[in-house]
C-alpha cells in the first residue's frame, strides 16, 4: 500500500542516512548466483499478484516447515479470541497501511464480538512495531500488520535489525498490494517521465525526492530510478506519506514515488503532476499513466504491499482462523471498493502462499538496496 505502504509511514526528522559508494544498475545481477540482467527480447514481466500465484508450488515445496507448530498452553481456535486482540500497525495513523488494518479490525471485531484494538507503533521504517510482535507471546493476541519495509527491504536496509523477518514471524496472509506513482510538483517544466530524466540530468544535485521512510517502497523507487538514470539526486526521508506530500507541495521537494491515493487527490486539482506508475504492467486504478518501462526504464517494478503475521510459534488454528478471516473480508465487495480508494487491490493468500512470497521478496530488494547504495546505521 498506505500505505501505506505504501507502505503507510509518517512526520518528522529523517533518520541518520548515507549512501555508499555508488553502484551501476548492472550490480543487480553482478554475482554469479544471481539472475542475469533482462533484455528486449526477455518475456514481459508478470505482474506481482502473477507472481504470488504461482508461489503455491514454491510454499508446498516446502515453506509449511517455516509455519508455526503451536505453542504450549495456548487456548484453542474454538475459544479464540476471548479477550480483546491488539492489531499493531508500526506506522502513524492517517497512511493507507493504518486505514486498512482499521477495516480489518472493524469487521472482525464484528464477526468475532470480541474487540480488536490497533495499535500504532511507528519508528525505523516500521521495525518498532514490527520488533514489539516477534516479541510478544505467540498467543494470538498480539498480530502485526506487516508491510515491503518490515518484512523484505529493512532486513538489507538497516545495520543492524532487531528480529528476523522470516523466523521470528508466523505469516497469516497478504492483505493488498499497490503500486506508486511518480509525481512532481506542478511547478516543474516537465509533463512526462521522460523529460522528467533529461531534467533531472540537466539539474544535477539540485533535485531532491521525500518518502515515507527509508526503506518504504517510495525510498527503494527513488533510489532505483537514480541508478538507472544516472542522475544525482538527495533522498528525504519523513516519518509518513502525509508529510512527505505536503513536503512536496510546498516546493521542500521536487518529486516522490507516492501511493495512487495520497497523490492523485492533488493531481486532479494540479497541485501535482502524475507522470508514470511503478509497476511492470499499467495500474487499473489508473490505466491512463504509463509504466516506468514504456518511459524507457526497463524493468523498473516496484510496488507496497501489505499483510497480516503473528509472533512465531502462534498454534495453528489461530492462524487458520485470522487466515479464514482475513480472507472472507478482503472476498467482500465492500472491502474491495474501499481498498480501491486507497489506491490498493485485494490480495489475500493461503499463509504457506505469504511466506514463500516474502521469502521471494528479501533477495529481490537486497538486489535493489544493494546496487542503490543505500543504508541505514
Amino acid at each position: 500500500m498506505g500505505a501505506s505502504a505504501a507502505n503507510g509511514e509518517t512526520p518528522g526528522r529523517p533518520f541518520g542516512f548515507k549512501l555508499l559508494e555508488s553502484r551501476g544498475r548492472q550490480n543487480l545481477g553482478s554475482s554469479r548466483h544471481e539472475p542475469p540482467r533482462r533484455s528486449s527480447k526477455d518475456p514481459p514481466l508478470q505482474t506481482t499478484i502473477d507472481r504470488i500465484r504461482r508461489l503455491i508450488v514454491i510454499a508446498a515445496a516446502g515453506v509449511v516447515a517455516c509455519l508455526p507448530t503451536g505453542h504450549a498452553g495456548a487456548q484453542s481456535a474454538t475459544t479464540y479470541p476471548n479477550r480483546p486482540v491488539k492489531l499493531v500497525v508500526p506506522f502513524p495513523p492517517g497512511g493507507p497501511l493504518d486505514i486498512i488494518g482499521r477495516l480489518i479490525a472493524q469487521k472482525a471485531s464484528e464477526d468475532w464480538g470480541q474487540s480488536v484494538v490497533v495499535d500504532n507503533r511507528p519508528g525505523a521504517g516500521g521495525n518498532i512495531g514490527a520488533d514489539l510482535v516477534a516479541k510478544s507471546p505467540p498467543d494470538g493476541y498480539t498480530i502485526l500488520m506487516g508491510a515491503l519495509s518490515t518484512h523484505a527491504v529493512n532486513p538489507s536496509l538497516y545495520a543492524k535489525m532487531p528480529y528476523d523477518a522470516v523466523k521470528d514471524f508466523a505469516p497469516i496472509s497478504l492483505v493488498a498490494i499497490t503500486p506508486n506513482v511518480l509525481v512532481v510538483n506542478a511547478s516543474l517544466p516537465v509533463n512526462s517521465a521522460k523529460e522528467f530524466v533529461a531534467y533531472a540530468k540537466a539539474n544535477a544535485g539540485k533535485l531532491s525526492f521525500g518518502s515515507g521512510s527509508n526503506g518504504s517502497a517510495g525510498h527503494l523507487a527513488g533510489e532505483l530510478f537514480k541508478v538507472d538514470t544516472g542522475t544525482d539526486i538527495v533522498h528525504v526521508p519523513y516519518k509518513g506519506g502525509a508529510p512527505a506530500t505536503q513536503g512536496l507541495l510546498a516546493g521542500d521537494t521536487q518529486f516522490m514515488f507516492d501511493n495512487l491515493a495520497n497523490a492523485m487527490p492533488q493531481v486532479k486539482a494540479g497541485k501535482l503532476k502524475a507522470l508514470a506508475v511503478t509497476t511492470a504492467e499499467r495500474s487499473k486504478l489508473a490505466p491512463e499513466l504509463p509504466t516506468m518501462a514504456e518511459a524507457g526504464l526497463a524493468g523498473f517494478d516496484i510496488s507496497t504491499w501489505f499483510g497480516l503475521l503473528a509472533p512465531a510459534g502462534t498454534p495453528r488454528d489461530v492462524i487458520a482462523k485470522w487466515n479464514a478471516e482475513v480472507v472472507k473480508i478482503l472476498n467482500s465487495p465492500d472491502t474491495r471498493e474501499r481498498l480501491a480508494a486507497q489506491g490498493a487491490e485485494a490480495a489475500p493468500t493461503t499463509p504457506e502462499q505469504f511466506a514463500a512470497f516474502i521469502q521471494s521478496e528479501i533477495p529481490k530488494y537486497a538486489r535493489i538496496v544493494k546496487a542503490s547504495g543505500a543504508k541505514v546505521d
